[in-house]
């Protein structure tokens, strides 16, 4: 059997056109994607095997937007927009169990065939003050891209973007004028309440889906983001009702930025812990399984809030806490 040629040295992204120019035919091709070589991200757009396996969900979420771009040799000055989960991806917005599709902005829709089965079309009418241009791609403001996916996802999606949006800078006032001329468009109530439920100080989507679950469950309202000191340092609490001493932490991997957490890290979390521990401090870890069961959740905090915070000697007296 002839031996397929290498795939190019250089770069690690290619068109179908491109491969077979470095001498790769359809039968070659193939065999490498079937050893793993290489990867097809979609129709007419190939990466290296090597580096698709090293990225995280997150990056090839990204790199699919990416692919879609540089198969159909998108620049920008295309006659489109990326929009809605793809803009959010391109902003680094958080989101949660949502469609790895590619979503365009329009100003007349297209031909679906001619969109192919990875993408979905949008036609909401947009000004270029709705668009900006991130590297050589353009897409929907910040703003325009946080109000488009609240209008399409579900409510606690809607949440998790809007929370992103603010923190990464998003104008409140802008995004409610945008709801307020929208009235009657469908998904404006899950738009509605994820403005007004918003808050920038969550980082990240575990982070949010926590505060609307107790928010839902009408559990005590902890604060969010809360310093605090101990013999350790200063430490920031992700959740803590100061009152009773509770404190409740996300440990979802996102909040690690994608990677596992390192040896450091969680040496300065158990650190940290048992520092406010010392103090009085009761910790209550929250992980994503966590989040779906809820009754479970609800118990585990309710117990929390009711335990009595032990005495603590000071200077020879005990002092209740």
């Amino acid at each position: 059997m002839t031996q397929s040629p290498p795939l190019p040295a250089t770069d690690n992204l290619w068109r179908t056109d491109q491969l077979r120019t470095a001498g790769l035919n359809s039968r070659a091709v193939l065999r490498l994607v079937g050893s793993g070589k290489l990867v097809r991200l979609r129709y007419g757009c190939y990466i290296r095997g090597e580096v698709w396996e090293k990225q995280s969900a997150t990056v090839r979420s990204v790199q699919k937007i990416h692919a879609h771009a540089y198969g159909t040799l998108t620049t920008s000055t295309g006659g489109f927009v990326y929009s809605h989960t793809s803009a959010a991806r391109l902003h680094g917005l958080f989101l949660w169990n949502v469609d790895e599709l590619i979503h365009l902005l329009f100003r007349v829709r297209p031909s679906q065939e001619r969109l192919g089965k990875d993408v979905r079309g949008h036609t909401r009418p947009y000004t270029e003050a709705d668009v900006v241009t991130l590297g050589v791609l353009r897409v929907t403001a910040l703003e325009r891209t946080a109000v488009d996916c609240a209008l399409m996802l579900d409510y606690r999606q809607s949440l998790i973007v809007m929370d992103s949006a603010l923190r990464l800078g998003a104008d409140a006032a802008l995004m409610q004028s945008a709801a307020d001329a929208l009235a009657g468009h469908r998904g404006i109530r899950n738009l509605r309440a994820a403005l007004a439920n918003a808050d920038a100080r969550a980082e990240s989507a575990g982070e949010t889906l926590t505060r609307e679950l107790i928010t839902r469950l009408r559990l005590p309202k902890p604060e969010s983001q809360v310093e605090v000191h101990s013999r350790a340092g200063r430490h920031r609490l992700d959740f803590a009702w100061k009152d009773k001493k509770v404190a409740l932490e996300f440990d979802g991997k996102v909040k690690y930025f994608d990677y596992k957490p390192t040896a450091e890290v969680l040496f300065q979390e158990r650190r940290r812990e048992k520092a406010l521990t010392e103090d009085g401090w009761f910790f209550v870890r929250v992980e994503w399984k966590d989040l779906f069961r809820e009754q479970e959740f609800k118990q585990r905090v309710l117990a929390a809030l009711r335990r009595q915070p032990p005495a603590v000697e000071i200077a020879g007296t005990v002092r209740g806490r």
